[in-house]
């Protein structure tokens, strides 16, 4: 399969791990233990800004996957590592093993610009012990970020209402990968455009762009460096007037305008880059609307995000596309998503039944849920989503109508669905047998399911502060389960 990492890297990346995912594929294969059958699921347990979430990068995890191979150069490597007793860790028997493997295992995920919550799983993987084992690292890297620079898009865009924004951070994210793939995420999340033109060429995202100051400095003055970059550029004309004094560059960006519609061309914009944006924006409004450039649109960027984006719009400010960078491709109030990949049943044969696996902690919130899982969307009269039910598939089975579900980090908190409520399983097939049986969208399609998606929520769900808490629960018998297993480890009679 062809895709993203290929075009990037152009090799195999099967060594993208941690080294302790090897090591416990040789425990494994050392004891035998390589074909039992396991199932695990990546999830996160609390939203990355406090409300909804954006589920992103599953494209690329499909294609990690799909073309994972140990080359011969990969094993020569392993086997040059050692224990404390200076002897290599790996086998030569195992190496070879670890060369003839392919993934064959099944994947079923929730498709890219769905909105997700805490708890649920995002990619639920089946297959051998040791594969399923074995690919969690780069799953966790390939879907953490997307999925939350997804998210925070998602909010720009939000704040920005029916105006565009433009993803500028390229030189700002952390490195090459982080500047590709948060241009796709962001592009998930709602974004127009890049200023990435890599991203652009691989991904087919719409790019923007025109100068910067240093275009302005390397001139006499301000107004030549108008004048000439009209001259050499008269269709992509967005003037950054803030290079020296903000107002008087409005007025030398009216000047090259006016030269520009004498010459059959049209001014698309200014940009403001610095300073205050509200006020600048609304006297560079009636500069321009004055002077007849009612169509020209004013953009603005500098250290913008959801939060700054939305007081400004309360001032009136007149700025109509926002270039966001910084604050987007590093989601720089929260750098990370704190997605896990956690075993949830195990069985040695396939005629024996799942043993259900459930990781146990003093902390509530790390305790995981027992089972092979699937998460239940109840869906409102209005089309607005009613909350969410996380169900275990081998042996409990899907929700009665009507049944209650508890919330997984209180369990004194219950809900009830309407049982003639309709609602849709999230969780879907994307490879069975190690293949792939998934259509995969078009980003632009991605992007459409986020807008619907959000569109689905509550306000109350989407604010930026304070949100409305969406309703995520546990399906009740899977709920008296999960108890029972806690009592059952910690001998609670």
């Amino acid at each position: 399969m062809s895709g993203l990492l290929a075009s990037l890297y152009r090799r195999n990346l099967a060594m993208l791990t941690d080294l302790y995912e090897i090591t416990m594929a040789y425990g494994y294969w050392k004891l035998g233990r390589q074909d039992e059958q396991a199932v695990f699921h990546l999830f996160f347990r609390k939203p990355p800004f406090g409300a909804y979430t954006i589920a992103a990068g599953l494209e690329q995890a499909i294609e990690w996957l799909s073309g994972l191979r140990f080359r011969p150069e990969d094993t020569a490597y392993l086997g040059t590592l050692q224990g404390n007793d200076g002897r290599p860790i790996f086998s030569r028997e195992f190496l070879a093993y670890l060369e003839q493997l392919e993934f064959a295992g099944d994947v079923d995920a929730i498709p890219e610009g769905t909105c997700v919550f805490a708890s649920e799983p995002l990619v639920r993987v089946s297959g051998s012990l040791l594969q399923c084992q074995l690919v969690e690292t780069a799953l966790l890297t390939l879907i953490n970020f997307q999925t939350l620079i997804a998210t925070k898009a998602a909010r720009v865009c939000s704040a920005a209402g029916d105006d565009p924004v433009l993803e500028f951070g390229m030189r700002r994210a952390q490195g090459i990968d982080g500047g590709i793939s948060a241009a796709r995420a962001a592009y998930v999340g709602g974004c127009a455009a890049t200023s990435n033109v890599l991203a652009g060429q691989l991904l087919g995202i719409p790019v923007k762009g025109t100068h910067a100051h240093s275009w302005v400095m390397s001139f006499a003055d301000e107004m030549e460096a108008f004048g000439q970059y009209a001259q050499a550029m008269p269709n992509n004309c967005v003037f950054l007037v803030d290079t020296y004094d903000t107002l008087d560059g409005v007025s030398n960006a009216i000047r090259a305008g006016l030269t520009l519609k004498e010459q059959g061309h049209r001014m698309i914009g200014i940009r403001l880059d610095s300073g205050d944006l509200a006020y600048l924006s609304i006297e560079a409004r009636r500069m321009l609307d004055e002077a007849g450039f009612k169509d020209v649109a004013i953009f603005a960027s500098n250290e913008l995000d959801e939060h700054v984006i939305e007081s400004l719009k309360q001032q009136g400010a007149k700025i109509a596309v926002w270039g966001v960078g910084t604050r987007l491709v590093t989601a720089f109030d929260q750098p990370a998503l704190g997605g896990v990949y956690k075993l949830g049943a195990i069985r040695a044969d396939p005629s024996e039944p799942w043993d259900l696996k459930m990781k146990i902690s003093d902390q509530t919130a790390k305790s995981t849920i027992p089972g092979i899982l699937q998460v239940r969307r109840f869906i409102g009269e209005d089309g607005l989503f009613l909350g969410d039910m996380i169900y275990e598939v081998s042996s409990i089975g899907p929700p009665a109508p009507g049944v209650r579900m508890v919330d997984p980090a209180d369990p004194a908190r219950f809900r009830r669905f309407p049982s003639d409520a309709r609602h849709e399983d999230l969780l879907v097939p994307v490879m069975r047998q190690g293949k792939c049986v998934y259509q995969l969208p078009t980003l632009q399609q991605i992007q459409q399911r986020t807008r619907r998606q959000l569109a689905s929520l509550h306000p109350g769900h989407r604010r930026f502060l304070n949100p409305h808490e969406y309703p995520v629960g546990v399906e009740e018998r899977l709920n008296d389960l999960r108890i029972k297993r806690v009592a059952e480890r910690k001998h609670i009679p």
